[in-house]
């Protein structure tokens, strides 16, 4: 069921909600969180539909919040609230609002989605595309437990990266890191059957591709060890090279679908490891709201060190894993050593 209002009010929209959830019969509500997306006319539809998706896993009250540009000063002078309630299959497991901001109502898009938030539920943010380089401090960004971006929706992937290091607050987190998520686990998987020694690593991957970047980083925290950052065709990531005391273990996938593990030895082992959908990567992301103290590690060791084999390492904490151990997602960050070349632009994934 869909119901649109123009020039509307956060209270016409919350009686709007109402009323759809009478008639298509589901008075109650089951919904665990808020989902604020941040996006444009052009790439709101993606973003609702990878929502949508996600919903079957979370049931959620999804405030899409997209900032239309008015062309003439009046317009800009003028503010003006457009909105589309969707409940029932129209907006998958939970309710749907599009919100359309005009005019001054642009600069104040925090008055218009608090009134809509659930109470008592925690509040994600998602910036579909254009996301500030400070999420915490953005007036929607502080309204949420949880700050999601993608690096790899900017104009510029690798420098936002050193944009965010700068700025870091817990509950950010980067759906280029989420794409790393089954790589992370299967190079600690293999690091966990061969107890060995790494002394150097490789990571190869498209140009201006963050999730390699965040790939290597961790790598060199967890490890201290060098870390090269290698350039290929793609698709996404396409290997990684461990140099190690028991050989070189070797992740290989070149298909974007299907990799090959290789360690010395052993046989080579098939495993799965596709490419994911950007619902996927949200649904992993609203399974946890505490802070990720892994991705702000990596994230903090700093870009700009990838494949410096001289680079000065921070002193380690003294519960800090020996180096050449298997990186476990919650271990405390480790000491680091790396750097790369900087980027120029992002390329389409």
């Amino acid at each position: 069921m869909k119901i649109d209002l123009t020039e509307t009010t956060a209270s016409k929209i919350n009686k709007a909600l109402v009323q759809g959830r009478r008639a298509v019969g589901t008075p109650a509500i089951g919904m665990v969180l808020t989902l604020v997306i941040v996006t444009d006319e052009e790439n709101a539809y993606d973003a609702l539909k990878a929502a949508n998706e996600a919903s079957r896993e979370h049931p959620s009250r999804t405030l899409v919040v997209i900032k239309r540009v008015s062309r003439s000063p009046r317009d800009r002078a003028k503010a003006r609230l457009d909105a589309e309630v969707r409940v029932g299959t129209d907006a998958g497991t939970g309710e749907t609002v599009v919100l359309r901001l005009y005019g001054e109502a642009i600069d104040h898009a925090q008055s218009v989605v608090l009134p809509l938030l659930l109470p008592d539920a925690p509040v994600v943010v998602w910036w579909a595309v254009n996301a500030p380089l400070d999420p915490a401090q953005d007036p929607l960004g502080a309204l949420a437990q949880r700050r999601v971006t993608d690096a790899y929706a900017s104009e510029e992937p690798i420098r936002e990266l050193s944009a965010r290091a700068d700025t870091y607050t817990p509950g950010d987190t980067d759906l280029s890191w989420t794409r790393i998520t089954p790589w992370r686990s299967m190079l600690a998987a293999a690091l966990d059957q061969s107890p060995c020694t790494v002394t150097s690593a490789v990571v190869e991957g498209e140009e201006f591709n963050p999730s390699c970047e965040l790939l290597a980083m961790w790598l060199a925290s967890r490890l201290d060890v060098p870390v090269q950052r290698t350039v290929s065709t793609g698709p996404g990531l396409t290997a990684v090279r461990l140099e190690s005391s028991a050989g070189t273990i070797v992740l290989d996938r070149a298909d974007g679908s299907l990799a090959t593990l290789s360690m010395r030895g052993q046989p080579d082992r098939a495993v799965a490891l596709k490419r994911r959908e950007t619902s996927e990567l949200l649904a992993e992301e609203l399974r946890r709201l505490d802070p990720d103290d892994i991705y702000a590690a990596a994230l903090k060791y700093g870009v700009q060190r990838i494949g410096e084999p001289d680079g000065q390492s921070p002193t380690p904490a003294a519960d800090q894993p020996a180096a050449g151990k298997a990186a476990d997602a919650g271990d405390a960050p480790a000491k680091p050593a790396a750097k790369k070349a900087p980027a120029k632009k992002a390329a389409a994934k």
